[in-house]
């Protein structure tokens, strides 16, 4: 990041104590199925070690007007918004653009992006399309990229990056210190071999007397067997652990021998 700083939502919004996010994944490779999207997963699982909750994610074509109108939806509901793929130096790479546009402001060749690219490439080889690497909307602040340069940058409360894996887990390395986070989200996982039939009402009368928790059911097959893992998470470690011995409890009383575990792996 460069040592300019860029204004929390937060800080911006004292009530945004519980900060919320979404994700929009920007490509039409990714609607046509040529490629498989790596990158929301990992986005969850770090902004929830920080305490943001992911409650969106959207998937649009090349678009303008429909980039345009997601990252509006978007950053005007939640505390973050995180945006992968598009800022490359092709035709369709429309995504610097397009929030240039949704935020009413010029795009701009940015001179310290300029510089990072020089630096990167040998003499001759930053062409034109390369060095459309470094238009940035007018005020956007730049993301780092350690690995190919080409920076990511972030404007308001959206923050662009790429959307090659490992190109854009660097970047997130880099924006995660900077943002603010709520309560630490902790999980726990009770896993069964009963079916989600057979304890479907209990759960739901689980979850009537925690509404504080997010409870949910994921069956799953393996070695030979179904069953399922009913992933419990909350802010409220007393609450959380309590919760889960009335699950386990309840799994035992079904017939089932309940295998419990920290985190949301089970």
């Amino acid at each position: 990041m460069t040592s300019e700083t860029a204004e929390s939502p937060v800080a911006v919004n004292p009530t945004a104590a519980n900060p919320t996010a979404a994700v929009l994944v920007i490509g039409n490779e990714i609607l046509s199925g040529r490629t498989k999207d790596a990158n929301l997963g990992h986005i969850a699982e770090k902004l929830t070690e920080i305490g943001v909750r992911l409650r969106e994610a959207r998937v649009v074509p090349d678009v303008e007007e429909e980039v345009v109108a997601a990252v509006n939806a978007l950053r005007a509901r939640y505390t973050y918004v995180f945006t992968t793929g598009g800022i490359g130096p092709t035709h369709d790479d429309i995504t610097a653009a397009c929030v240039a546009k949704a935020f009413g402001v010029a795009l701009e060749r940015n001179p310290e992006a300029v510089a990072r690219l020089e630096r990167h490439y040998a003499a001759g080889q930053l062409n034109e399309a390369r060095l459309r690497m470094a238009n940035v909307p007018a005020g956007g602040i730049l993301i780092d990229n350690p690995i190919s340069q080409a920076p990511g940058f972030q404007i308001g409360n959206v923050f662009v990056m790429a959307g090659v894996p490992n190109i854009m887990r660097a970047m997130l390395d880099g924006i995660l210190p900077r943002l603010a986070g709520g309560p630490a989200l902790h999980a726990r996982t009770v896993a069964c071999e009963l079916a989600e039939g057979v304890i479907a009402a209990e759960l739901s009368a689980l979850q009537d007397r925690h509404p504080d928790l997010e409870i949910g059911s994921y069956p799953y097959f393996r070695a030979g067997f179904f069953g399922v893992s009913l992933v419990l998470r909350g802010t409220d470690e007393q609450e959380l652990a309590a919760a889960t011995d009335e699950l386990a409890e309840i799994v035992r009383r079904l017939g089932g021998t309940p295998t419990v575990t920290v985190g949301t792996k089970g």
